[in-house]
């Protein structure tokens, strides 16, 4: 994959300041390998992935890059294995619910299922959609007629 130039900008920082700290010699050696590569193509994303989920997740991309730098993570983290999953997940959850457009709202809600995991429940009409919410990404847990 070719990065853009912002996407480049921000990636060789983010992979800087996690080389620095990091201790593992073969995470040492991956990043390495990552920052060898970002000028041209990159073709191993375990590394990349992981320094833009971290930079994003910990709001450290937003802080030192501000909004635009933030953006281009995004895109980035889009392109990216694990951000085209969150997608398609993303948009199964969203064809599920719009199974229900059009009709009468009975009951929504909110539950905790564990920590930093939540289910929201859309019952309609007798019909009813369940979604997780978590580290995971949004995924449906159930469908009940």
């Amino acid at each position: 994959m070719k990065l853009r130039p912002e996407e480049v900008e921000v990636a060789r920082a983010e992979t800087q300041a996690v080389f620095a700290l990091a201790g593992d010699p073969e995470y040492r050696d991956e990043l390495a390998g990552l920052l060898a590569s970002l000028d041209d193509e990159v073709d191993d994303f375990a590394a990349l992935q992981s320094v833009v989920e971290l930079g994003l997740q910990t709001g450290r991309i937003r802080a030192l890059y501000g909004p635009g730098g933030e953006q281009a993570a995004l895109r980035l983290y889009r392109r990216l294995p694990n951000g085209s999953e969150a997608r398609a997940s993303a948009d199964a959850v969203s064809e599920a619910l719009t199974s229900l457009r059009g009709r009468a709202l009975d009951s929504i809600r909110v539950d905790a299922v564990g920590p930093g995991a939540f289910t929201l429940t859309v019952a309609v009409d007798g019909a009813e959609v369940s979604v997780r919410l978590d580290r995971a990404g949004a995924r449906v847990s159930s469908v009940g007629a």
